[in-house]
């Protein structure tokens, strides 16, 4: 199986979640629905294109790097006329989330790599106005699956994080960092249904079937601590001064 990893960062998140005309809430963590959709985008395929199913068969998995803090946002709409309603909308503000798909057909995956370097539709992280933070962050692994992968990969969150986080605990590693797959990538941890399988993004007809899911965490160590590391060497290469000698 070939992985790709696409990291999502923006100032501003937001995944599908409970969703009515007053409210919609956000997600904690990007949905599989939701990558689907931007790939799908990336591939120039409209909402109503049956290959978009055909997308669900991509392996997945989500780690949660950097938590974000849920933000809401109010509109007032006019739903009829002379009569306007007050609605709300949740985001997540600050949050860094590692992505990884994965298809046996090695193929399928370069496709999707190139498409989100040269999309065909913009991208946006949940809704239109939560555009990515700049280039998409990608990388492939050959023979490896999502989880894997993302077991492995070095700690993403930003880098005031990583410092906020070791100021906090002084700990080398950062625990409990949270990856959601599909339950089949993580045998023998408790299983879940979520309602996250594209069957249809029509605006006016969207459907959603069920599949399952797994949790595990994974201890990481903290990027930060080298970097403290290496400041402390270049210090000490640079107290060893005689301030008299100027004079």
């Amino acid at each position: 199986m070939k992985t790709l990893t696409i990291r999502l960062t923006s100032p501003l998140q937001s995944f599908g979640n409970e969703a009515t005309f007053a409210r919609r809430t956000s997600g904690d963590y990007p949905s599989k629905s939701a990558i689907i959709g931007m790939i799908a985008a990336a591939l120039g395929y409209r909402r109503d294109d049956k290959r978009i199913s055909k997308l669900n068969e991509l392996s997945f998995a989500v780690r949660v790097d950097q938590q974000g803090k849920t933000q809401t946002d109010f509109q007032t709409v006019e739903w009829k006329k002379n009569t306007r309603k007050v609605t709300y909308r949740d985001y997540l503000q600050d949050a860094v989330f590692m992505v990884g798909i994965g298809h046996e057909n090695e193929k399928i995956i370069d496709e999707i790599r190139k498409a989100l370097r040269q999309p065909k539709f913009q991208l946006f992280l949940g809704r239109r106005s939560n555009v990515p933070a700049g280039i998409l962050d990608l990388k492939s692994f050959s023979d490896a699956d999502p989880v894997t992968v993302l077991e492995n990969m070095e700690w993403q969150a930003s880098k005031w994080y990583q410092e906020k986080k070791w100021r906090q605990t002084k700990d080398d590693f950062v625990r409990h960092i949270e990856i959601i797959a599909d339950a089949n990538l993580l045998p023998g941890k408790r299983i879940m249904m979520t309602k996250d399988r594209v069957k249809s993004f029509n605006q006016r007809n969207r459907q959603y079937g069920y599949r399952s899911v797994a949790v595990a965490d994974v201890k990481l160590k903290n990027p930060y601590v080298e970097q403290i590391k290496a400041d402390m060497d270049f210090k000490k290469l640079n107290t060893d001064h005689d301030p008299m000698r100027f004079l």
